[in-house]
């Protein structure tokens, strides 16, 4: 099953916990993870929050 029809799948299938741990698996075992911010960044609700309205600018 390819990373796509997982995530799909999971989004239907909420409930399943397999389902969402092969999904995270998978997600930390890409190699370009992008990190918004760190936990200790003085600034990381703001980069949070610029990085959620980017991604909701990009999905209109």
């Amino acid at each position: 099953m390819s990373d796509r029809e997982l995530r799909k799948y999971f989004l239907q299938h909420r409930e399943d916990k397999t389902a969402l741990e092969a999904y995270l698996e998978r997600l930390s075992q890409r190699p370009n993870k992008n990190c918004i911010a760190r936990l200790d960044d003085p600034d990381f609700d703001a980069k949070i929050k610029a990085a959620i309205r980017q991604q909701l600018q990009a999905g209109k």
